[in-house]
Protein backbone atom coordinates (compact mmCIF):
# COMPACT_ATOMS: atom_id res chain seq x y z
CA UNK A 1 0.00 0.00 0.00
CA UNK A 2 1.51 2.96 -0.90
CA UNK A 3 2.12 6.23 1.75
CA UNK A 4 -1.15 8.65 1.35
CA UNK A 5 0.44 11.89 0.25
CA UNK A 6 -0.87 15.33 0.74
CA UNK A 7 -0.41 18.97 -0.37
CA UNK A 8 0.05 21.75 2.61
CA UNK A 9 1.01 25.12 0.81
CA UNK A 10 2.68 26.12 4.35
CA UNK A 11 5.02 23.44 5.23
CA UNK A 12 8.52 24.59 5.06
CA UNK A 13 11.96 22.64 5.71
CA UNK A 14 13.20 22.97 9.17
CA UNK A 15 9.85 21.94 10.79
CA UNK A 16 9.78 19.30 13.63
CA UNK A 17 6.31 18.57 13.70
CA UNK A 18 3.34 20.35 11.54
CA UNK A 19 -0.86 20.65 11.96
CA UNK A 20 -2.42 19.46 8.77
CA UNK A 21 -4.91 21.69 7.57
CA UNK A 22 -8.55 21.15 8.36
CA UNK A 23 -9.74 19.80 5.02
CA UNK A 24 -6.23 17.80 5.16
CA UNK A 25 -7.34 16.65 8.85
CA UNK A 26 -10.74 14.92 8.21
CA UNK A 27 -8.91 13.32 4.86
CA UNK A 28 -6.79 12.08 6.47
CA UNK A 29 -8.77 10.73 9.72
CA UNK A 30 -12.22 9.93 8.62
CA UNK A 31 -11.50 9.43 4.75
CA UNK A 32 -8.41 7.26 4.83
CA UNK A 33 -8.69 5.82 8.67
CA UNK A 34 -4.99 7.09 9.62
CA UNK A 35 -4.43 6.29 13.38
CA UNK A 36 -1.24 7.83 15.35
CA UNK A 37 1.66 6.73 14.40
CA UNK A 38 0.49 6.15 10.92
CA UNK A 39 2.92 7.49 7.93
CA UNK A 40 2.57 10.28 5.77
CA UNK A 41 4.19 12.50 2.85
CA UNK A 42 3.68 15.85 2.53
CA UNK A 43 4.49 18.45 -0.27
CA UNK A 44 4.23 22.52 -0.53
CA UNK A 45 4.37 21.89 -4.15
CA UNK A 46 7.62 24.17 -4.04
CA UNK A 47 9.38 20.98 -4.05
CA UNK A 48 9.58 19.96 -0.60
CA UNK A 49 8.88 16.54 0.81
CA UNK A 50 8.59 15.79 4.29
CA UNK A 51 8.38 12.30 5.52
CA UNK A 52 6.21 12.08 8.86
CA UNK A 53 4.22 10.12 11.26
CA UNK A 54 1.19 11.06 12.96
CA UNK A 55 0.98 12.22 16.40
CA UNK A 56 -2.08 13.40 17.26
CA UNK A 57 -5.37 12.17 15.14
CA UNK A 58 -7.68 14.54 15.17
CA UNK A 59 -10.28 15.15 12.72
CA UNK A 60 -10.05 18.82 12.46
CA UNK A 61 -6.18 19.68 13.49
CA UNK A 62 -4.20 16.39 13.13
CA UNK A 63 -0.43 17.39 14.16
CA UNK A 64 2.36 15.14 12.46
CA UNK A 65 5.67 14.81 13.47
CA UNK A 66 7.97 15.04 10.38
CA UNK A 67 11.05 12.33 10.53
CA UNK A 68 12.72 13.32 7.28
CA UNK A 69 13.26 16.32 4.57
CA UNK A 70 13.96 16.13 1.35
CA UNK A 71 14.53 18.78 -1.29
CA UNK A 72 14.27 18.05 -4.49
CA UNK A 73 14.97 20.07 -7.23
CA UNK A 74 12.58 21.26 -10.08
CA UNK A 75 12.82 19.17 -13.57
CA UNK A 76 15.12 19.94 -15.91
CA UNK A 77 13.03 20.71 -18.53
CA UNK A 78 10.48 23.83 -18.25
CA UNK A 79 7.17 23.84 -20.06
CA UNK A 80 4.80 26.54 -20.65
CA UNK A 81 1.19 25.94 -21.52
CA UNK A 82 -0.54 28.73 -23.47
CA UNK A 83 -4.09 26.70 -24.20
CA UNK A 84 -7.44 28.23 -24.54
CA UNK A 85 -10.61 28.25 -22.46
CA UNK A 86 -12.71 26.29 -23.63
CA UNK A 87 -16.53 26.24 -22.86
CA UNK A 88 -17.21 22.74 -22.15
CA UNK A 89 -15.41 23.31 -18.44
CA UNK A 90 -15.57 19.64 -17.96
CA UNK A 91 -13.28 19.07 -20.62
CA UNK A 92 -10.80 21.46 -19.78
CA UNK A 93 -10.42 20.92 -15.84
CA UNK A 94 -9.18 16.88 -17.56
CA UNK A 95 -7.05 18.88 -20.24
CA UNK A 96 -5.66 20.76 -16.72
CA UNK A 97 -5.19 17.44 -14.79
CA UNK A 98 -4.12 15.49 -17.46
CA UNK A 99 -0.90 18.00 -18.04
CA UNK A 100 -0.17 18.55 -14.27
CA UNK A 101 -0.02 14.82 -14.31
CA UNK A 102 2.68 15.08 -17.16
CA UNK A 103 4.45 17.48 -15.34
CA UNK A 104 4.09 20.86 -17.38
CA UNK A 105 5.76 23.77 -15.50
CA UNK A 106 3.05 26.44 -16.23
CA UNK A 107 -0.95 26.74 -17.72
CA UNK A 108 -2.01 30.15 -19.04
CA UNK A 109 -5.34 29.81 -19.89
CA UNK A 110 -6.33 32.18 -23.24
CA UNK A 111 -8.88 34.47 -24.46
CA UNK A 112 -8.29 33.83 -28.88
CA UNK A 113 -10.46 35.51 -31.37
CA UNK A 114 -12.44 32.80 -31.13
CA UNK A 115 -12.72 31.34 -27.96
CA UNK A 116 -16.12 30.85 -26.81
CA UNK A 117 -16.11 30.09 -22.95
CA UNK A 118 -18.28 30.90 -19.53
CA UNK A 119 -16.63 32.38 -16.35
CA UNK A 120 -13.29 30.82 -15.43
CA UNK A 121 -13.33 29.41 -12.27
CA UNK A 122 -9.99 29.93 -10.91
CA UNK A 123 -10.08 28.26 -7.43
CA UNK A 124 -11.42 25.31 -8.21
CA UNK A 125 -9.14 25.09 -11.60
CA UNK A 126 -6.27 25.60 -8.85
CA UNK A 127 -7.62 22.75 -6.88
CA UNK A 128 -7.64 20.51 -9.80
CA UNK A 129 -3.76 20.66 -10.43
CA UNK A 130 -4.07 20.28 -6.61
CA UNK A 131 -5.31 17.27 -6.71
CA UNK A 132 -3.42 15.91 -9.78
CA UNK A 133 -0.15 16.97 -8.26
CA UNK A 134 -0.68 14.58 -5.28
CA UNK A 135 -2.49 11.71 -7.37
CA UNK A 136 1.02 11.83 -9.42
CA UNK A 137 3.18 11.78 -6.45
CA UNK A 138 4.70 14.99 -8.03
CA UNK A 139 6.89 17.96 -5.66
CA UNK A 140 6.07 20.92 -7.66
CA UNK A 141 3.03 22.32 -8.24
CA UNK A 142 2.30 24.08 -11.73
CA UNK A 143 1.66 27.71 -11.78
CA UNK A 144 -2.00 28.35 -13.13
CA UNK A 145 -1.80 31.86 -14.66
CA UNK A 146 -4.74 33.90 -14.38
CA UNK A 147 -6.72 33.89 -18.30
CA UNK A 148 -4.90 36.55 -20.61
CA UNK A 149 -5.50 37.65 -23.89
CA UNK A 150 -3.36 35.69 -26.89
CA UNK A 151 -1.66 39.00 -27.75
CA UNK A 152 -0.66 38.99 -24.00
CA UNK A 153 0.27 35.59 -24.01
CA UNK A 154 2.54 36.88 -26.94
CA UNK A 155 4.12 39.83 -25.68
CA UNK A 156 5.08 38.42 -22.06
CA UNK A 157 6.21 34.69 -22.50
CA UNK A 158 9.63 33.97 -22.90
CA UNK A 159 11.19 30.67 -23.73
CA UNK A 160 14.04 29.77 -25.58
CA UNK A 161 11.68 27.33 -28.03
CA UNK A 162 8.61 28.66 -28.94
CA UNK A 163 5.73 26.55 -30.66
CA UNK A 164 2.30 27.04 -32.12
CA UNK A 165 -0.01 24.25 -33.14
CA UNK A 166 -2.35 25.52 -35.69
CA UNK A 167 -4.63 23.73 -38.42
CA UNK A 168 -4.52 26.19 -41.16
CA UNK A 169 -2.74 25.46 -44.97
CA UNK A 170 0.70 26.83 -44.69
CA UNK A 171 4.10 25.78 -44.00
CA UNK A 172 4.46 23.65 -40.84
CA UNK A 173 7.24 21.03 -38.82
CA UNK A 174 6.07 17.97 -37.72
CA UNK A 175 5.70 17.49 -34.28
CA UNK A 176 7.51 14.62 -34.13
CA UNK A 177 10.13 16.14 -36.37
CA UNK A 178 10.73 18.72 -33.43
CA UNK A 179 13.60 18.27 -30.67
CA UNK A 180 12.53 19.70 -27.27
CA UNK A 181 14.32 21.78 -25.56
CA UNK A 182 14.80 22.38 -21.54
CA UNK A 183 12.43 25.71 -21.99
CA UNK A 184 9.28 25.82 -24.28
CA UNK A 185 6.06 27.50 -24.86
CA UNK A 186 3.41 25.72 -26.56
CA UNK A 187 0.30 27.01 -28.04
CA UNK A 188 -2.80 25.17 -28.51
CA UNK A 189 -5.71 27.45 -29.56
CA UNK A 190 -9.44 27.02 -29.58
CA UNK A 191 -11.46 24.76 -31.72
CA UNK A 192 -12.64 27.08 -33.97
CA UNK A 193 -8.59 27.05 -34.66
CA UNK A 194 -6.66 30.36 -34.15
CA UNK A 195 -7.25 33.14 -37.06
CA UNK A 196 -5.14 33.82 -39.77
CA UNK A 197 -3.92 37.06 -37.87
CA UNK A 198 -3.06 35.42 -34.70
CA UNK A 199 -0.76 32.98 -36.37
CA UNK A 200 1.07 35.02 -38.14
CA UNK A 201 1.45 37.88 -35.03
CA UNK A 202 2.85 34.76 -33.68
CA UNK A 203 5.16 33.81 -36.24
CA UNK A 204 6.17 37.39 -35.94
CA UNK A 205 6.86 36.84 -32.33
CA UNK A 206 9.52 33.59 -33.50
CA UNK A 207 7.38 30.77 -32.82
CA UNK A 208 7.46 28.07 -35.28
CA UNK A 209 4.19 27.13 -36.72
CA UNK A 210 3.62 22.39 -36.30
CA UNK A 211 0.94 20.38 -37.47
CA UNK A 212 0.25 17.28 -35.14
CA UNK A 213 -0.86 14.87 -37.68
CA UNK A 214 -3.54 14.07 -40.51
CA UNK A 215 -6.81 13.88 -38.14
CA UNK A 216 -8.15 17.71 -36.61
CA UNK A 217 -8.06 17.33 -32.88
CA UNK A 218 -10.07 18.88 -29.82
CA UNK A 219 -8.25 21.55 -28.13
CA UNK A 220 -7.79 19.02 -25.00
CA UNK A 221 -6.59 16.38 -26.98
CA UNK A 222 -3.95 18.22 -29.18
CA UNK A 223 -2.39 19.52 -25.90
CA UNK A 224 -2.21 16.28 -24.41
CA UNK A 225 -0.53 14.52 -27.64
CA UNK A 226 1.79 17.59 -27.93
CA UNK A 227 2.89 17.61 -24.10
CA UNK A 228 3.71 13.45 -24.64
CA UNK A 229 6.05 14.13 -28.10
CA UNK A 230 7.67 17.55 -26.68
CA UNK A 231 7.80 16.00 -22.79
CA UNK A 232 11.49 15.03 -22.01
CA UNK A 233 12.46 12.42 -19.10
Amino acid sequence: MSVPYFYEPLVAPGLTHFTLSEESSKHAIQVLRLQEGDRLDITNGKGDLLEATIQSADKKNTVVKVQQQKSITAPAQKIILGISVLKNATRLEWLFEKATEMGVTQIVPLICHRTIHERFKMERMQGILQSAMIQSQQVWLPQLSVPQSFHHFLQNTQATQKLIAHCEESDKVNIKNITPSSDLALLIGPEGDFTPDEIQAAILAQYIPIHLGPTRLRTETAGIFALSVLKIF
